[in-house]
C-alpha cells in the first residue's frame, strides 16, 4: 500500500561522532526530533550497517523522503524546514515546475552577518556545498532509499544531485543557526554555544534579556544536561509561586520579604521551560499553555495575597471608619478586573490570533478580503510631547511580569507593600477597560466578517 502523502525521514547516526551530545541531546537524537519538528511521521535512526540493510523493507514507495546527516553535524530545525517545503508535491493542476522532486541543503554564499557566527564556522563548507540534509519525493525518494540501503554515501549523492546538467536539485542555502560540524568535545561545545543563541524570544524587552535571561541561562546550561522536562519546570515554577503567595498572605512584613522574593525566583525558573523546550526540541501545545496558566493563576494570585497581607498588616481601619475593609474591597475588585482582562486578552490571542502567548495580544483588527487582520498603524511616538514619549517607550516594559517581579520586592523591602498592592489593584484597573474596548471592537468586527462572507 502507497502513501505517497507521507513524510518519512531517515537519520544517518552511524559515524563515529554520532554519540556526541550537545545541549543533552546526542547528534543522532536531535536528528530524529528536527525531523519529527519537520513533520515526518515516519523517522528511522541508522546507527548499524544492518539499519541500513533495513531501508527497503521500511521505505513506502511514491512517498516523500527527508534524510539528515548527523553522524558529525549538529542539525536544527530551519536546515530542514525549506527542504520539506521544497519537495511538497505541486497541486494537481500545475505543472511539474512547481516545486523540485529533489532538493540539497547548501552553505549559504554568504558569510553570517553575526561576527560569533562567522567566526565558528569559518572555512567549514565551501559556499553551496552540501550542508548535511536533502529531500525528494516520488521515484527520486525510492531511488535515495535505494542508494543509503545500498551503502552510498549521502555527501556523495548530493554532490551528484547538484552537479546533474540535465536535473539539478534545488539548493537551499540554510541560515545561521541550522547546522554545526560536531567530531569532539570541543566542537560539541562550540555548537552548544551557537545554539543557546535561539533561546531569546522576539518579545523579550531590555529587562528580560539583560536582567532575567543571563541568570536563567546558567541555571539552563545545568537543566539541559539533566532528563528534567520543560513541563516539570512549569509545575516547579506553580510550587514557588504557591509559596510565595502563602508565605506574603501570612501578614508580618518580613513573611511579605520572604514570599516576595520567592516569587522573583519563580520568574527566573519561569524562563528556564522555554529555553529548555527550544534547545530540546520539546515545544508543545500543552507545556505552553500549562505555563500560561500558572502565570496567569501566579497574577491573580499575587494580587489576592497582597490583599490578605495589607488587610492583617495594615488593619481594616487604616483608611478610618468605613463601615468595610477596604483592603479585601479592593482585593475582590482586583480580582474581577484582572479576569476580565484575562478573558479578553485570551480570546483575542486564541481566537482571533492563534498563540497561546499573551505577548501576542493585538489591540486593533481590520477586515482585509473578508479576513480579519493585525491593523497597521503607524507610529507618531516620535511627535508626543516628551513626557508622553517616554511613557509610550517605558510603559509596555514597566507592565510586564519581569519588572513587576522585581519592583513589588523593592518595595515590600522598603515596608511599603500597600504601595505595591495599590499599585497592582490600580493596573487591573486601567487595564481591564482597554482590553474590554478592544474586545467589543473585535466581536463587531467578527460579526463584519462573518456578514460578508
Amino acid at each position: 500500500m502507497q502513501h505517497r502523502d507521507v513524510l518519512s525521514a531517515i537519520v544517518l547516526a552511524d559515524g563515529p561522532h554520532a554519540g556526541l551530545r550537545v545541549a543533552g541531546l546526542s547528534l543522532g537524537e536531535r536528528g530524529r526530533r528536527v525531523a519529527g519538528r519537520a513533520g515526518a511521521e515516519r523517522v528511522l535512526v541508522v546507527t548499524t550497517a544492518a539499519d541500513r540493510a533495513a531501508i527497503p523493507a521500511w521505505h513506502q514507495a511514491g512517498g516523500r523522503l527527508l534524510v539528515i546527516r548527523a553522524a558529525d553535524q549538529l542539525t536544527h530545525t530551519p536546515l530542514v524546514a525549506d527542504l520539506v517545503a521544497a519537495i511538497a508535491a505541486p497541486p494537481a493542476a500545475a505543472t511539474s515546475s512547481g516545486a523540485a522532486p529533489q532538493a540539497v541543503a547548501v552553505a549559504p554564499a554568504a558569510p553570517p552577518k553575526d561576527p560569533a557566527i562567522a567566526a565558528r564556522v569559518a572555512g567549514d563548507l565551501a559556499p553551496g556545498a552540501y550542508a548535511s540534509a536533502l529531500a525528494a519525493r516520488s521515484a527520486a525518494a525510492d531511488a535515495l532509499a535505494a542508494a543509503l540501503a545500498a551503502g552510498d554515501d549521502d555527501r556523495e549523492l548530493a554532490a551528484a544531485w547538484l552537479g546533474d546538467a540535465a536535473a539539478p536539485a534545488a539548493a537551499i542555502p540554510h541560515g545561521a543557526i541550522a547546522r554545526y560540524p560536531v567530531t569532539d568535545r570541543a566542537s560539541a561545545r562550540a555548537a552548544e554555544r551557537l545554539l543557546f543563541r535561539i533561546i531569546h524570544k522576539p518579545q523579550d524587552n531590555a529587562i528580560t534579556r539583560y536582567l532575567f535571561r543571563p541568570v536563567s541561562h546558567a541555571m539552563t546550561r545545568v537543566v539541559v544536561h539533566t532528563p528534567i522536562t520543560p513541563n516539570q519546570v512549569s509545575l516547579t515554577v506553580a510550587v514557588m509561586c504557591a509559596i510565595g503567595l502563602w508565605l506574603t498572605a501570612r501578614g508580618p512584613m518580613s513573611s511579605a520579604i520572604a514570599g516576595t522574593a520567592v516569587m522573583l525566583a519563580a520568574s527566573y525558573v519561569d524562563c528556564v521551560d522555554g529555553e529548555v523546550a527550544r534547545l530540546k526540541l520539546l515545544s508543545s501545545k500543552f507545556g505552553a499553555w500549562l505555563d500560561t496558566v500558572v502565570d496567569e493563576l501566579s497574577s491573580v494570585g499575587q494580587v489576592i495575597a497582597f490583599g490578605i497581607h495589607c488587610h492583617r498588616w495594615f488593619g481594616p481601619r487604616y483608611f478610618g471608619e468605613l463601615g468595610f475593609d477596604p483592603w479585601l474591597a479592593a482585593t475582590a475588585i482586583a480580582v474581577v478586573a484582572f479576569l476580565i482582562s484575562i478573558y479578553c486578552v485570551y480570546y483575542n490571542i486564541i481566537v482571533v490570533v492563534g498563540s497561546a502567548n499573551s505577548q501576542d495580544y493585538v489591540g486593533r483588527f481590520e477586515i482585509v478580503d473578508g479576513k480579519l487582520r493585525p491593523a497597521i498603524q503607524a507610529s507618531r511616538v516620535d511627535e508626543l510631547w516628551l513626557p508622553f514619549r517616554l511613557a509610550a517607550i517605558v510603559g509596555p516594559n514597566i507592565i510586564r511580569r519581569d519588572f513587576i517581579s522585581w519592583a513589588a520586592l523593592v518595595l515590600v523591602i522598603l515596608h511599603l507593600t500597600h504601595v505595591a498592592f495599590g499599585t497592582l489593584v490600580l493596573g487591573g484597573l486601567v487595564t481591564a477597560p482597554i482590553v474590554t474596548v478592544d474586545h467589543i471592537r473585535l466581536l463587531r468586527l467578527r460579526r463584519r466578517a462573518a456578514r460578508a462572507a
